[in-house]
């Protein structure tokens, strides 16, 4: 593979926040063949969200480059478990567990990925034939006191939280997958460090080249707090368009020029326009970008334009659903929250009473504020819109 090593260098560069190191990186490049680039996932959930969309897009601008992407599927490490930026002992998955999850892995890293180019391996294939004494010969290779070192383990010490034996175990499984594919390269989180590092350790003991290591930072929800599940504020890479197009544009204004840096290929020239426009112009070319390279180009457009005609122009939505109202109306009028939480629009009634006094629903193009408002039966479908993004007609039932 004929190499133009300053070409490749900023590719591994955009976006990275450690390069250890990159002297290393030059020599292994200037051997003009492919290098083996490491990923490992751990299936400890089954969905990825575009923030772990980060590493995998760039794994793929270097796989676009002639590298040799090797993604490690953790299907042994995911029982023990990740330790890293828990502040508790987390449970531990069974085998079976992991194969659910590991079930939608593959598929959903297919979507930034070209699989049919990439290596994929589980961890089982050799963990699960490490008898006794290679368990052993393994933990031998390190001190509880380099474990320690983690700041991970050490702050959950000093606050009193139980460190089980398993998780220290976890660097060194790491590590060993960087001996048995014999990487070049490892990429992985900025909270990842400690491990891939690991790695370097381990494939210098065992006579190899060391491998290179870099780390992609990690990105916070559109609430601001770090991205999961369990906040709400993920963004899944299956994520429905139209969800996917309005979530980003809830994101705060000042990570945006992040945003445009890991998950578009805009260039810094084009970044630092967008960035210097208005923000919601900047971020509406962001939404129509990454909602583009997750589903296709001409989806992030059509995105775009209905949310220019549902929002900027004021035009309501072509979807909007007939809702028939199956509760019981009373003479005295039914109270607006109720109707709220019997067709959907709120989680239950003290929601709907939060949304009204908020201003954020509308009768028919109108803003009601008082949340004891009475409605009787309407003798034409009812327009009731909740916030800027749910809409429903609703009838009384016949």
């Amino acid at each position: 593979m004929a190499t133009d090593i300053e070409e490749h260098l900023a590719v591994f560069r955009r976006g990275v926040v450690d390069l250890i190191d990159e002297q290393e990186l030059r020599a292994k490049l200037a051997l003009g063949r492919p290098l083996r680039i490491k990923f490992g996932m751990d299936p400890s959930s089954p969905d990825l969200h575009v923030g772990h969309a980060i590493p995998l897009m760039k794994l793929r601008a270097l796989q676009d480059l002639g590298h040799q992407i090797v993604l490690i599927v953790g299907s042994s490490t995911a029982m023990v478990g990740d330790p890293t930026g828990r502040n508790k002992l987390r449970p531990q998955l069974t085998r079976e567990q992991v194969e659910i999850n590991l079930a939608t892995y593959i598929d959903q890293a297919g979507k930034v990925l070209d699989m049919e180019r990439t290596e994929v391996h589980r961890n089982s294939d050799w963990f699960d034939k490490l008898d006794f004494g290679g368990l052993l010969a393994l933990c031998g290779r390190t001190t509880v006191a380099r474990m320690l070192e983690r700041d991970t383990f050490d702050q959950r010490m000093k606050a009193g939280e139980a460190v089980g034996m398993h998780e220290l175990l976890y660097p060194l499984l790491q590590g060993w997958d960087s001996v048995e594919i014999r990487a070049d390269v490892e990429l992985g989180g900025t909270d990842q460090l400690f491990n891939l590092l690991f790695g370097r350790t381990l494939q210098e003991q065992e006579g190899q080249s060391p491998q290179v290591c870099f780390t992609t930072p990690l990105i916070n929800g559109s609430d601001g707090r770090k991205m999961s599940k369990s906040y709400g504020n993920a963004i899944a890479v299956t994520e429905e368009p139209k969800e996917m197009f309005g979530k980003i544009m809830r994101i705060p204004d000042e990570v945006m020029g992040q945003w445009f840096e890991l998950l578009t290929d805009a260039s810094p020239a084009q970044i630092e326009a967008l960035l210097a426009g208005h923000p919601n112009e900047a971020k509406h070319e962001l939404a129509r970008r990454i909602v583009g390279y997750f589903h296709s180009p001409q989806i992030g457009q059509r995105e775009s334009e209905a949310f220019i005609a549902q929002f900027r122009d004021k035009q309501l939505p072509d979807d909007i659903p007939d809702v028939v109202f199956d509760g019981e109306w009373s003479a005295d009028g039914l109270p607006l929250p109720v109707l709220l939480r019997g067709v959907g629009l709120a989680q239950s009634s003290s929601d709907a009473r939060r949304l009204i006094e908020q201003g954020a629903v509308r009768l028919d193009g109108e803003v009601v504020s008082d949340p004891k408002h009475l409605l009787v039966p309407p003798a034409a479908p009812l327009l009731i819109q909740v916030g800027k993004r749910r809409f429903a007609r609703v009838s009384a039932k016949a």
